[in-house]
Formats: structure tokens, sequence, C-alpha cells
């Protein structure tokens, strides 16, 4: 049997005792028990009663640990997940930095490029331009030669 059952146990002795009381005419309400049995079970309960609270502090202190333990753990959840929350943040970030950055390398290698074809293009256009006046230049030349040498055989 339990403390909470000694002390139930107890308590319904006692009501039994008082609703088994002899009333005592003309008193008011007021009834004849026997006092040294009542004494007793007052005792008991005096004896059972530091126990049954003792258990319920303990309880008590327990259930105040659990919910610290419990409450500790919830913050270190929270900032773990706050914690992961800026790294991916940051990761994002950093990501989006790189991807504005190659970006930028590409758009600069780009016009670069096109500069380079357009220089490419102007100086093999400056080249041949040159080698065609060349030509041309020789060839105007070698006519006047040939024509000098057809005049120089008929005569």
């Amino acid at each position: 049997m339990t403390n909470q059952d000694n002390v139930d146990s107890i308590l319904a002795m006692m009501e039994e005792m008082l609703d088994g009381a002899w009333s005592i005419p003309l008193s008011g309400g007021k009834a004849a028990i026997d006092a040294d049995r009542f004494h007793e079970l007052l005792e008991d309960l005096k004896m059972h009663i530091p126990v049954e609270v003792s258990k319920a502090k303990e309880i008590v202190n327990d259930r105040k640990i659990i919910l610290d333990e419990a409450k500790k753990e919830a913050e270190m959840t929270i900032r773990v997940a706050e914690e992961r929350a800026k790294k991916m943040i940051d990761h994002d970030e950093i990501v989006k930095q790189a991807q504005a950055k190659a970006n930028e390398l590409m758009s600069t290698a780009q016009l670069q490029t096109r500069e380079l074809k357009k220089a490419t293009s102007d100086y093999v256009d400056s080249v041949l331009r040159s080698t065609e006046e060349q030509v041309a230049k020789s060839l105007s030349e070698l006519r006047s030669k040939r024509q000098a040498i057809k005049a120089a055989k008929i005569n």
C-alpha cells in the first residue's frame, strides 16, 4: 500500500467515524466520537503526509529539471538551426557573388574577344590591302616591262 493509499484510507476512516458519530441533542450539530481513535488516525495522517509532501516536492523538482533541460535543448536546437540558416544564407550570398563575378568575367571576355576579332580583321585587311597594292604595283610593272619588251622587239 502506498503512502497516498494510506492517506486516503486514513481520511476515509476519519470520515466514516464522523458520519457514524452520535449526535448530541441540542448541541448545534456537535457529535460524540472515540477521541483516542481519532487521535491515532490524526497521528497516522501526520506521519504519512510529510512523505507525500516530500514526494510531491520531488516530483515538482524533477518536473522543473526536465523542463529546464528541455528548454536548454530547445534553445540549443534553435541556435543550431539559426547557425545553419546563417551558413546557408552566407553560402547563397557567396554563390550569388560568384555568379555575378563569373558574369562580369564572361562579359569582359566577350568584349575582349570582339575587340580582338576586330583588331585581327583590321590587321588582316591592312595586310591584304598592302599585299594587293604590292601585287597591283608588281602587275603594273610587269605589264609595263612586257610592253617595253614588245616595243623593243618591233623596233
